[in-house]
């Protein structure tokens, strides 16, 4: 960021109900340097006060979550704001004396933004939809987890009182035609008990294709144990709500799809996103929203800010090596990562550089990260240019 009409530097450390503000001027010297509520009529005051001393430019460690409110109101007067990523706070503040955290940051946030701007990365103003495909996301990935959990849990009782069935029926709990059968006959004996057919027609009315099938698969499975473990009962009692609240799990999450479904394809970059393969529209979602008012100079940038440039280390000319980033947007780097490992699947480009990088002796985590390392590239020039995917001829050894 260029910094050079700036009279006064303000960096916020935020917190949930109340931030540290610390405000220096060009040369360093402290203007203000108090708490700070997460108040509305409280943050403008002290907004306006510095303003009317100079040019301000406000520094945040967190643009979004707690941070929201404090970026709304600088944006609403006008007042410039800045993102200190923080990974490099936490280098920067190596070179700082002190114990007092909360003071300590809100200055070495001040402090770096006037000495090291290049450390700093702008806040543009968010557009609603932008603003609310981040929430829509993020509620997204909280449901997701949810049903990961859940469906674990269920996998586990039965692990625990019945192996051959949770074989059979673990792989389907993504079908809430299953579940509609566990939530009825939750325990081996009750479903014995219902029979084939039975299971059959509520696999049918649930609308399951291959219900016959299914219901044969179940039979076959409760016929390899006869022995009833300990807990069984206990089991019947847990697994009809877990069931339930699945159900319900993947009925949010198809709600929250066809919101972000007709948000994104509605965005500009919505073509150009998901021409690339394994770019679906939740993919799609997460880049528009974790970029959102953020500005990054070249692809380098934007890899680091996903957490997908390797991080080199070296001593010397005797040790040098490279390993994966652990730091960067965790959403962001997840959303490529899983796109990356989709498009091995039917991207024959893709699928040679995974290849490649896995004759050279990477692990197949890593050579997924490289591949998302190379796509982030592709996806940085194809943005700045608005041009979509063209996909290049393979070479033929």
């Amino acid at each position: 960021m260029i910094t050079t009409d700036v009279d006064i530097f303000l960096g916020l450390d935020l917190g949930k109900t109340d931030h540290w503000a610390c405000a220096v001027s060009t040369v360093g010297t402290k203007i203000w340097n108090k708490t700070l509520p997460n108040d509305e009529a409280k943050l403008t005051a002290v907004y306006e006060n510095l303003s009317a001393k100079g040019t301000v430019l406000v520094v945040v460690d967190q643009p979004a979550t707690i941070g929201a409110l404090a970026v709304a109101i600088a944006q609403n007067l006008g007042i410039p704001v800045a993102y200190l990523p923080g990974l490099s706070m936490r280098r920067i503040a190596d070179m700082y004396p002190g114990t007092a955290k909360d003071e300590k940051d809100a200055f070495i946030i001040a402090d770096a933004a006037r000495t090291m701007p290049h450390t700093l990365r702008s806040i543009q103003v968010s557009e609603e939809d932008e603003a609310t495909l981040g929430m829509l996301t993020g509620f997204d990935l909280d449901l997701a987890r949810q049903i990961t959990q859940t469906s674990n849990r269920i996998r586990g009782l039965f692990t625990q009182i019945h192996p051959p069935l949770e074989r059979i029926l673990g792989p389907w709990l993504e079908h809430d035609a299953v579940l509609e059968v566990l939530a009825s006959w939750p325990t081996p004996a009750q479903l014995k008990h219902a029979g084939k057919a039975r299971i059959d027609a509520k696999l049918k009315k649930q609308g399951a294709r291959r219900h016959t099938a299914w219901a044969s698969a179940i039979i076959d499975a409760l016929d390899e144990q006869t022995v009833v473990v300990v807990g069984t009962d206990a089991a019947g009692l847990v697994i009809p709500h877990l069931a339930r609240q699945l159900i319900s799990l993947h009925a949010q999450r198809v709600d929250v799809a066809n919101h972000l479904e007709t948000m994104v394809e509605a965005h500009p970059l919505y073509p150009v996103l998901t021409s690339m393969p394994g770019v679906a529209v939740r993919t799609a979602a997460i880049i528009i929203a974790e970029t959102s008012g953020k500005t990054f100079t070249s692809a380098a940038a934007l890899s680091s800010y996903a957490g997908l440039a390797p991080t080199t280390r070296q001593s010397g000319t005797s040790i040098k090596s490279e390993r994966d980033s652990h730091s960067g947007n965790k959403r962001l780097k997840r959303a490529l990562f899983l796109s990356a490992f989709e498009s091995i699947r039917f991207d024959p480009t893709s699928r040679e550089y995974y290849d490649r990088k896995r004759a050279q002796g990477k692990r197949h985590n890593q050579a997924l990260i490289a591949l998302a390392h190379r796509r982030l590239t592709v996806l940085f020039a194809m943005i700045r240019h608005g041009s979509l995917y063209d996909v290049p001829e393979l070479k033929i050894a």
